[in-house]
């Protein structure tokens, strides 16, 4: 028997899930970690057992992509066995992966051959200095490094992830725009969040998306619509007519929450339904307590049940998770 599918009241249908399998980075963002960061204690974290065991019951529920992040998760030493775990889970579409790109040289290879389908970059700036300044750690060189290896291995449809942040990276984006064009990366704007372990976010430092579009089309020409791969996707795309695309997720100005198709695990064992949830489903618990499957599903479907209509950032009644994207899981 097919078990029913993980649909919330308002009827929004959960396919993809994000799986944190570390809080650990070697950077420290501005938009997302502390200088003076504290860890989880890694007997706090799931295993790659675990983790698998999760998954799998999450796609006996009609997930279809999972999307591994972090902290960084090229810093968790068994990740090629994990995406080899994880790819051969009945019913799992498709493995990806969000990554800074420090590690990837050495990597991508290796996840290639383990089955990993797709690569998110994050990558905010192509200037040593403005690099530096962002992820406040240097490294740039080995993110452009791990870029070329990611291409040299097979992978394809390789995403780019830039995060837009008012009088701080206008500059970065048109060289962002015209090195993926010339690359053949798919870039993508994402608007500063208020997810920052320092909780200095505020409404006026964040750089729309229809401010870079406005920049892109007035530096490099008009951009026309394009359809969506996948209509649970946060990001409106589009393309020049001359070749390339662009992509801008626009969770502030513009929120998607009537199309979110996703559920998040953190590094922790702990089951989100919103990235700007304040409530949180242990299973970490369960799975050291002995519990079966079923209840690992019921707890699923609770949390399912309980996701709220929108995240309501721009509402007088929004509230901060306690937890930043660090510890949340991009």
């Amino acid at each position: 028997m097919t078990a029913a599918p993980l649909v919330d009241g308002f009827g929004r249908r959960h396919t993809d899930l994000r799986i944190s399998v570390t809080d650990r980075c070697n950077l420290r963002c501005s938009y997302c970690m502390p200088l003076d960061v504290v860890f989880k204690p890694r007997e706090e974290l799931l295993t790659a057992e675990e983790i698998a065991r999760v998954a799998g019951v999450f796609a006996g529920l009609g997930i279809r992509t999972i999307r591994l992040t972090g902290g960084e998760p090229l810093i968790r030493r068994d990740l090629p066995a994990l995406v080899r775990r994880l790819v051969a889970i009945p019913g799992i579409d498709e493995v990806a992966l969000t990554t800074n790109g420090l590690l990837l040289a050495d990597q991508a290879e290796p996840l290639r051959e383990a089955g990993l389908g797709r690569l998110n970059v994050s990558l905010d700036s192509l200037r040593d200095d403005g690099f530096e300044q962002i992820a406040r750690r240097p490294g740039l060189d080995r993110v452009l490094a791990g870029l070329a290896a990611a291409k040299q291995a097979g992978f394809t449809g390789i995403r780019i992830n830039a995060v837009s942040i008012k009088e701080l990276t206008e500059s970065e984006i048109v060289p962002l725009a015209r090195f993926c064009r010339r690359e053949g990366f798919h870039l993508r704007f994402i608007e500063f969040m208020p997810l920052d372990a320092d909780q200095a976010w505020d409404r006026s430092q964040v750089l729309s998306g229809a401010d870079v579009r406005a920049i892109l089309e007035r530096e490099i020409g008009p951009l026309v619509a394009d359809a969506p791969a996948d209509v649970g996707q946060p990001a409106v795309d589009y393309r020049w007519v001359d070749g390339g695309g662009v992509g801008f997720i626009n969770p502030v100005t513009s929120p998607f929450c009537d199309r979110c198709d996703r559920l998040r695990l953190t590094a922790d064992g702990q089951v989100r339904n919103c990235l700007f949830s304040t409530v949180e489903w242990d299973a970490r618990r369960l799975l050291r307590e002995g519990g079966d499957d079923a209840a690992i599903v019921a707890l699923i479907r609770d949390c399912v049940a309980a996701k709220r209509p929108a995240h309501g950032i721009d509402t007088p009644a929004f509230e901060r998770p306690a937890r930043a994207m660090y510890q949340i899981g991009g």
